[in-house]
């Protein structure tokens, strides 16, 4: 008999499980509260957390597991970008290593995210999870064209409320996970104004209608405020960048529960040589930007509007941004180090829509996580400095020990 392929590559995956894995003398940082359980043994077993408790519980391991004893190093959840554009299985990989475990794509060019998706699942790549988005919903398409060639229809742009639909309606026939889509332009191109709104309240409305036919939400890239006003009025789940937002834009925020992903440390990045972006053009505009986007996210979390962790890169070979940094600046923005933590674990898992699963170190929960050599709530740069990283039982780093053993 043959199965089904869905059902054979499920098979194949419990035939290749991995053996328990047990990590001691740990001490524990939750990514919810700053309690910390110290010198504690974590057991993993089919991918998730079996248990956590005190001591060297290394003797009482399931038979075959393999034990890491992490020396008194800290514990957290594996990091979550909630805005990234990853589409090669190289980024993927420089992802994963700087400690990110789950990501939500902000848009590739050809669905490159819903097959890694699909891939990193079935255990076939090594990948963080991904909630993919598919192709963005913008009004000139270019070479994206190619992805679908239903999107042929639209090689004339995407402006009307019917082809905003048409494009949702292909990215919803291939998978997606979440929409994106924009309130305004770009701030990486030296010849557009992120201030210049794209989309009205109508057309973004038409957009986030037509994803909800599938129970799918809407993220909307927005810089200027009457954009992201437009968006936010629509029905958009997330604002990504909001750098002029004024405080009326704010309050529906906070009215609606729309999330600011503020991709902080990308514009910062547009201020420094190399990088993704490298542009005198930019490096002007970047110390422009800077200063408002902090002090929208410091207005942000004074109106107790919640905010989640996204790098906004690919992780390509030129990439000096990471997740790291944006919880590291919004510490120096005012967040306390449990809210800072919780923008890239278990508060980004909750916007992304898998806050039941992973974000936090819990019994019940996906061994999603990261070791490190300090505190992160004591200092949140340890997050810069990922010593091994676990995806879902699964060990995709492991830079231990530094010392060699002694030979006989």
């Amino acid at each position: 008999m043959t199965l089904p392929l869905h059902t054979a590559v499920a098979a194949l995956a419990l035939v290749l499980s991995d053996p328990p894995l047990v990590l001691t003398h740990a001490n524990v940082v939750d990514g919810v509260t700053a309690t910390v359980l110290r010198d504690q043994t974590i057991v993993i077993v089919d991918g998730r957390i079996a248990s956590i408790r005190p001591g060297t519980a290394a003797s009482t391991a399931p038979a075959g597991a393999t034990v890491i004893d992490l020396g008194g190093r800290w514990v957290a959840p594996g990091l979550i970008d909630a805005h990234t554009h990853i589409s090669s299985l190289a980024n993927a990989r420089r992802a994963l290593h700087s400690g990110v475990t789950t990501v939500r794509s902000a848009s590739v060019p050809a669905f490159q995210d819903v097959a890694m998706r699909d891939m990193a699942r079935a255990g076939q790549v090594l990948a963080p999870d991904v909630l993919a988005t598919g192709v963005f919903v913008t009004p000139n398409l270019g070479e994206t064209l190619l992805a679908d060639a239903r999107l042929g229809a639209l090689a004339g742009g995407v402006l009307t409320p019917e082809q905003l639909r048409v494009l949702v309606r292909v990215n919803l026939d291939r998978g997606v996970d979440w929409i994106k889509t924009r309130g305004t332009e770009r701030a990486g191109l030296p010849d557009t104004d992120p201030r210049k709104q794209v989309y009205d309240e109508r057309e973004l409305r038409a957009i986030v209608e037509e994803a909800a036919t599938r129970r799918i939400p809407v993220m909307a890239h927005a810089h200027g405020d009457e954009g992201a006003y437009a968006a936010v009025a629509a029905g958009v789940k997330s604002i990504e960048h909001g750098t002029y937002l004024s405080d009326s834009t704010l309050r529906l925020m906070r009215q609606k529960g729309t999330w600011l992903v503020p991709t902080l440390s990308t514009i910062w990045d547009l201020t420094q040589p190399g990088g993704d972006y490298d542009d005198p053009v930019l490096t002007l505009r970047g110390q422009h930007m800077a200063p408002r986007i902090e002090d929208v996210i410091r207005r942000a979390h004074a109106m107790g509007i919640r905010i989640a962790a996204g790098a906004d890169t690919d992780y390509g070979p030129e990439s000096v941004t990471r997740i790291s940094h944006e919880v590291m600046r919004f510490r120096g923005l005012g967040l306390s180090a449990v809210e800072a933590l919780a923008t890239a674990t278990s508060g980004a898992a909750e916007l992304i829509g898998v806050g039941g699963s992973t974000g936090r170190v819990a019994v019940g929960f996906e061994a999603d996580l990261i070791v490190l050599e300090g505190d992160p709530l004591a200092d949140a740069a340890w997050l810069q400095d990922v010593t091994v990283v676990i995806s879902n039982g699964r060990v995709a780093l492991n830079r231990l020990p530094f010392g060699r053993r002694p030979t006989r």
